[in-house]
């Protein structure tokens, strides 16, 4: 069955063109050109993926984000200036995915968008016991994490990240390794999405019961899980 996205964009002429390349894709589209109508479409249920630019119209497409982050985890791809670090790590910290700076290729949108769909996928759900360290209990096959018994509201990139680190417990896990294997893309110069990724994911942890915190940063080389 193809996978279902949807486009929020106020720029019609790039969603014509992003729609109609998806479409011979292979992917099902639907659109949206303000956050009005994108946010309900968005929180439907009928879509896989949200793109979702960040400069529209009325509401914001971070206000969007922020907005359906409330109540989904559905993968969402942002469509942000070049060179505008504020929006990307902005919609990062409020849970977004990943980030596509415009202007863009339909290439290389689809590139990013089938990137995060193996992660979310019934390919990415194949049979696995859960994964257990400490406190901390990941299901790869449901995407579903337990902190002390509680479960973690996690994003799909998020639960991806959390995956790498409880795979190398207590091992120092360099960011190009967490790029790489997380987010399906090398480490480029200038990215923050890793650290960004890694702050919400350490709030959403919490401290270990004696205060430590869960995620060790080691400056200029990685991140290590302690759990134990």
């Amino acid at each position: 069955m193809s996978h279902r996205i949807l486009l929020v964009d106020d720029d019609a002429e790039l969603v014509d063109l992003l729609r109609e390349y998806l479409l011979r894709e292979g992917f099902r589209v639907s659109t949206a050109n303000d956050a009005a109508t994108g946010v309900p479409a968005a929180l439907s249920g009928e879509h896989d993926l949200l793109v979702l630019d960040v400069m529209m119209p009325g509401a914001s497409g971070i206000q969007a984000l922020a907005q359906i982050r409330t109540q989904s985890s559905l993968p969402i791809l942002m469509l942000t200036a070049r060179g505008d670090d504020a929006d990307r790590i902005t919609g990062l910290e409020l849970g977004a995915d990943d980030y596509v700076p415009k202007p863009c290729t339909p290439r290389e949108l689809t590139a990013r968008i089938r990137t995060i769909l193996r992660r979310t996928g019934p390919a990415a759900l194949a049979a696995a016991k859960p994964l257990v360290s400490g406190p901390l209990t990941l299901w790869p096959t449901l995407r579903r994490a337990e902190m002390a018994g509680q479960e973690l509201k996690l994003t799909s990139t998020e639960f991806s990240l959390v995956e790498v680190l409880l795979r190398h417990a207590g091992r120092l896990v360099s960011k190009a390794e967490l790029s790489q294997e997380a987010l399906s893309r090398p480490l480029s110069r200038f990215d923050r999405s890793v650290d960004v990724h890694m702050s919400r994911i350490r709030q959403k942890l919490g401290p270990l019961p004696d205060g430590r915190t869960c995620i060790h940063t080691v400056i200029r080389k990685g991140y290590q899980l302690v759990l134990e």
